[in-house]
């Protein structure tokens, strides 16, 4: 079986909701990139990706470079064409624009080896599991404290038993204020995640996680840029609450310096900026060998399949970008679990025609 031809699409996808956190400000929609991968025994893989913006750069980068190396390759040879593309977009990337473009494309691959073999991508994978729990939330750090409660309210009603929430206002003190009152809607029985998305200095990080202690929180999330790796380490070091960490890190070299450091808890790698399933499962291999729990950022319709198939799953995150709208058969939560599709492939089916109006390139 060969490739024979790929074809990309970019989407601009409207959020019911505007969303916020302590570094993107507010979001009204993000972009979706969609793949369709073509092979000679008349077989179809589809990748996509998604970023809040700058998708056309991505799409570029697949038609201007990647195309070039799937055509004719055969799906299953995901190793060797991956480290093709790798060193292909090695001089403009390493992350960002590079792996996003990359997991696309071996998205698809997957979706095509998967279908070949009449198998789910958790199957193909090694897994078993039919479902898989999950944590669910919103980008809700600038809604009305009312609001963000009665998200979580309507989250309880759903059957979710694990909830996140931003932090990160310039006044920590309203930060505390959230958080308390989260609790205490939430009760004692759930699980309670805070996530920061990188708006602290360490020293902010470890006085604000200090503060947040009395209120059990399951982690904190992204205290500060991922860049420094030290200063994760020396938060850690310093609360009580553990640190999860991975969602703005590119390779499974970045994912090493964290674990050596000690720098993290939960390992939380997203399959569209490592580049892919193929370096996911291998930071999935990593975390395993410090005796970590694996959890996902995104995409929850892929990550289900792939914390399915390892066996030192976490949480899923119930990604607040959400697809449903525009899939033939969206996936479904019941009882705060996502179940794991058993149809062949990854299981993701967009409906091109809902999808149309969208198309942006």
């Amino acid at each position: 079986m060969k490739v024979t031809s790929v074809e990309t699409g970019v989407y601009r996808i409207p959020l019911s909701v505007p969303l916020s956190d302590s570094t993107h400000g507010t979001m009204p929609n993000f972009e979706l990139l969609v793949l369709r991968l073509r092979c000679d025994e008349g077989l179809e893989g589809l990748g996509y990706a998604y970023t809040i913006r700058g998708m056309r750069a991505v799409k570029g980068l697949i038609d201007d470079l990647l195309v070039d190396i799937l055509v004719g390759e055969d799906p299953f040879s995901t190793e060797d064409i991956w480290e093709k593309m790798w060193w292909a977009t090695h001089f403009v990337g390493r992350g960002g624009v590079a792996t996003l473009a990359m997991a696309g494309c071996d998205i698809a691959l997957w979706d095509a080896k998967a279908k070949t073999t009449s198998r789910s991508l958790a199957e193909l994978l090694g897994g078993s599991r039919k479902r898989i729990p999950a944590y669910t939330g919103g980008v809700d750090l600038e809604f009305p404290l009312q609001a963000l409660l009665d998200q979580a309210v309507r989250s309880l009603e759903e059957g979710f038993k694990a909830i996140k929430m931003k932090v990160g206002r310039p006044n920590p003190s309203e930060d505390m204020e959230r958080v308390k009152a989260m609790r205490q809607v939430v009760g004692d029985h759930t699980t309670l995640m805070v996530d920061a998305n990188m708006g602290w200095s360490v020293e902010q990080a470890i006085r604000i996680a200090h503060a947040m202690e009395p209120y059990d929180i399951y982690w904190l999330e992204e205290p500060t840029i991922p860049d420094d790796v030290s200063g994760h380490a020396r938060i850690a070091r310093s609360i009580s609450i553990p640190l999860a960490c991975g969602e703005n890190l590119y390779t499974k070299h970045e994912f090493r310096r964290y674990l050596e450091a000690g720098a993290l808890a939960f390992v939380e790698p997203d399959v569209v900026r490592v580049g892919g399933i193929t370096e996911w499962m291998k930071i999935a291999a990593l975390a395993a060998s410090y005796n970590l729990p694996v959890t996902s950022h995104g995409v929850d319709e892929l990550a289900v399949h792939l914390l399915a198939a390892i066996p030192n799953a976490s949480y899923l995150e119930r990604h607040a970008f959400r697809i449903d709208d525009f899939l033939q058969e969206p996936f479904t939560y019941r009882d705060g679990h996502l179940e794991v599709p058993q149809r062949p492939g990854h299981g993701v089916i967009f409906n091109l025609e809902k999808l149309a109006p969208c198309r942006v390139a």
